[in-house]
């Protein structure tokens, strides 16, 4: 993607000049125009949803730069929180004065809903001139597609561009590496080893509490990524081909984590700790690694400048290709009816073009593309890299909760008596599968 296209004021051809006039040998700067050849000034209307204080300050910047760059072109934005998004987006994109772009969360309730009330431009074509096609990866462009009924994700037309990223993967902290001798693990036979090793030593080798239901589903899925394709995850996450949750790759899963349970690899007492009181107790030092995801990286490189690393989950064999659960902002869109409809595809250019993912890389937060930093914490380097070898090969998996509009509160519960040892792998994905089975229902009677 082209970096900043400056606009060049082209001169003005005067009544009366000769056809064959010769053009000066040294270009000259135009005349002040008057007021009549000012450019036209035209409005697009934004709603974005980045309202914390980085986010902010980058959008800003980006917005008055494409503004400079439009000579004529003001944009009108207004920021408001996820939930308000969610509860104003389908009025807002329903209106004739409505925003020309708005950031939309993926999903059935909110894109596919507005997909199936044609109220979004079908972005396919943009994607393919400006190449948004090639800067996210397959899977990413699938999760914001729908048929143009609204009724089947992860297919169809490209309806919505993010443009920041997040990835889930192992947190480590270096100090404890070093004393105990463990190098960056390539395989998951060496990760485990190092569990061990760190369990030997007498320190905790996966800082977890699992209070917040979320943090079981990570780490299942990390273990679970090593034996499943995407096809499979796909069909499962986007409801085809009659797949199930009862499959050996999950009953395997499951008997991981309750292996480590046993073992002892994970805090004691992990289930009654909530996640920012474990990610507080990581910080300080407590635990040799924790699995979770990107967003924890500017508090840790904050707190603690080149304290931590990060890896992704090492596959099977070394060199081998796994996925890794991952996902992105929501969605930049535009509706369907504005006047700027162009106008509203470039300001999309512009919000992930190569000098956003700059501003982005520079805020300590992993842009959708791929970027270069210099004088960055090594952690936030290697979350860059992590996710520039998802993206490119795309590796980049689903997190599971999106299965079913159910699904979140019935793998937690499974979860809690699957850590607590009292249910088996195998009752565990009977449990989640009776979800899973029963929605498929509802979509397909």
């Amino acid at each position: 993607m082209n970096r900043f296209v400056h606009s060049m004021l082209v001169v003005l051809l005067v009544f009366g000049l000769l056809a064959g006039c010769t053009p000066a040998a040294t270009p000259q700067q135009p005349a002040e125009p008057t007021k009549a050849e000012q450019p036209q000034q035209v409005t697009l209307k934004v709603w974005d949803i980045l309202v914390n204080p980085t986010e902010d300050e980058v959008a800003k910047t980006l917005i008055a730069e494409f503004e400079a760059s439009h000579p004529g072109v003001k944009i009108e934005r207004e920021t408001m929180t996820f939930d308000q998004m969610k509860s104003r987006a389908k009025l807002g994109l329903s209106a004739a004065d409505g925003p020309d772009v708005a950031q939309i969360n993926q999903g059935y309730s909110d894109m596919g809903a507005l997909v199936a009330a044609n109220l979004l431009v079908d972005l396919t074509p943009y994607a393919k001139k400006y190449g948004w096609d090639k800067k996210l990866s397959p899977g990413i462009v699938a999760r914001n597609s729908f048929t143009p009924d609204g009724k089947t994700l992860g297919e169809g037309n490209l309806y919505g561009v993010p443009i920041t990223a997040e990835l889930v993967g192992v947190f480590y902290n270096k100090e404890h590496f070093e004393k105990a001798g463990v190098t960056v693990p390539k395989t998951f036979a060496e990760f485990e080893a190092a569990l061990e090793k760190f369990k030997s030593a007498g320190i905790v080798p996966i800082n977890y509490g699992s209070l917040d239901g979320f943090v079981n589903i990570h780490v299942f899925a990390e273990i679970q990524n090593l034996k499943i394709d995407r096809a499979y995850l796909d069909d499962f996450i986007y409801g085809r081909n009659n797949v199930s949750f009862n499959i050996p790759a999950n009953v395997e899963a499951a008997a991981k984590m309750q292996e480590w349970v046993k073992k002892g690899y994970f805090t004691p007492d992990f289930s009654g700790i909530g996640y920012d009181d474990s990610l507080a107790a990581f910080r300080s030092g407590q635990g040799a690694m924790m699995i979770t995801g990107s967003w924890i990286s500017g508090d840790a490189i904050a707190q603690a400048p080149g304290k931590f690393g990060f890896f992704l989950m090492p596959p099977l064999e070394e060199g081998g290709k796994r996925m890794s659960t991952g996902g992105t902002s929501t969605a930049f869109a535009i509706r369907k009816g504005t006047a700027n409809e162009e106008l509203a595809a470039q300001y999309i250019d512009w919000m992930v073009s190569d000098r956003a993912a700059q501003l982005w890389a520079e805020k300590g937060i992993v842009p959708v593309g791929k970027v270069e930093v210099k004088d960055a914490d090594p952690l936030f380097v290697d979350l860059l890299k992590a996710w520039a070898y998802l993206n490119e090969n795309d590796l980049v998996g689903h997190y599971l909760d999106w299965a079913t509009p159910t699904f979140y509160d019935t793998i937690v519960a499974a979860f809690a008596e699957l850590m607590a040892l009292k249910i088996t792998p195998e009752g565990f994905v009977q449990k989640v599968e009776a979800d899973y089975a029963a929605y498929l229902k509802t979509r397909n009677p």
